[in-house]
């Protein structure tokens, strides 16, 4: 295991430690959900996934991609290459997903390249539009599973360089070529577990 790696499983392993039993925590006395709400657990999740990714985008992948150092590639497994931002954030839920808590994110897109990046649910598909309507407000519900409710969030993922949008606008597989610096480009997804039905 690389450095990297170990570097950002500690990351989400803190925030889940730190977050998780706030989530769930139940007043033994009214059975009243207790501690921080789950919309204030979102924004938390969602600042420093993007603050993550922000950071990687400008400073390392468009960097050293600028100084020829190291390519940015979809097939950066194969080519020796940097993953792309959108990569980073599907390699970095992966490896939160095992650390235990059940929290997941992902980014989804009405004009995905990948379309495993397309909306998957109708709540999916309906955060989609709602952010790209209103970029400052979260979609957000909770959702009555079979074992646990789970608190899902859509926050508007906007475009934050130029790299994003002439890589977005030139890939040969994207349905939207007219993208502009500022513009939504599709949401982050985030969801956990926030107790029993």
């Amino acid at each position: 295991m690389t450095g990297k790696v170990v570097t950002w499983i500690a990351i989400i392993g803190t925030i889940a430690v730190l977050v998780a039993p706030n989530i769930s925590a139940i007043d033994k006395k009214s059975g009243a959900s207790v501690g921080v709400p789950p919309e204030t657990v979102a924004d938390y999740l969602r600042a420093v996934i993007m603050a993550h990714r922000h950071f990687y985008t400008i400073h390392i992948a468009n960097r050293l991609r600028q100084e020829r150092i190291v390519d940015v590639s979809e097939n950066w497994k194969t080519t020796h290459s940097l993953p792309l931002p959108v990569q980073l954030v599907q390699e970095t839920s992966e490896i939160a997903e095992l650390t235990g808590p059940n929290v997941r994110y992902r980014l989804i897109s009405q004009w995905p390249i990948n379309k495993a990046n397309a909306a998957k649910t109708e709540f999916e598909r309906r955060g989609l539009k709602e952010v790209q309507a209103r970029p400052t407000r979260p979609y957000s519900s909770t959702v009555e599973g079979s074992a646990e409710q789970v608190f899902e969030a859509v926050y508007a993922d906007v475009a934050v360089t130029a790299a994003c949008v002439e890589c977005h606008n030139a890939h040969p597989s994207s349905p939207k070529k007219d993208f502009k610096v500022g513009d939504v480009m599709g949401g982050l997804v985030i969801s956990f577990p926030v107790g029993k039905p």
